[in-house]
């Protein structure tokens, strides 16, 4: 009796640790993975920041763009979604937009951090990228946009809602 049950347990505990392994080794398998992110790293107050991305996600259904913006002297801004067009739910390559003009009276220099992952509908996150931009005058922001991102046409995947505050003002 004793060997019954004591094998039924090694049973029950070998059979959790099994479907345990399966569930964790799915998910892995349908996690968005960003395969290639670009962005300047500075540039005039009023630039238009592009944000440059690729990724798949061998589930099919990416969902979402989460961004994060933290600026020096300012802290964190609330999560910003943007959401993928259905016919970006395996693949995507193209670019998030931000219009900075809004950030009026932003000091030379102002430091922000933009923090990019990718949400699939069963909220499986990829990993993150992180793009560093600094407030420059004088300096252009055009640039040689690098391989994957040089094609013409890449379509813009949507816009960062974020408005930027100047910490002096408040």
């Amino acid at each position: 009796m004793k060997k019954l049950i004591l094998f039924s347990s090694f049973l029950v505990v070998a059979l959790f640790v099994a479907h345990h392994g399966w569930t964790q080794e799915r998910q892995v398998l349908h996690t968005p993975v960003i395969t290639h992110a670009y962005a300047i790293d500075k540039g005039p107050n009023g630039t238009v920041w592009k944000i440059y991305i690729e990724a798949e996600d061998a589930g099919g259904d990416m969902n979402c763009v989460l961004v994060v913006v933290d600026q020096i002297g300012q802290g964190r801004y609330p999560l910003d979604r943007v959401l993928l067009d259905p016919r970006h739910r395996s693949h995507l390559k193209g670019f998030l937009q931000w219009n900075t003009l809004r950030a009026e009276g932003l000091r030379e220099g102002t430091h922000i951090t933009v923090t990019i992952s990718i949400q699939d509908m069963a909220r499986h996150v990829s990993k993150e990228v992180v793009f560093p931009f600094t407030f420059v005058s004088g300096v252009s922001a055009q640039e040689n946009i690098p391989a994957p991102f040089d094609e013409q046409n890449l379509p813009r995947i949507g816009q960062i809602g974020v408005s930027l505050v100047n910490p002096d003002r408040y």
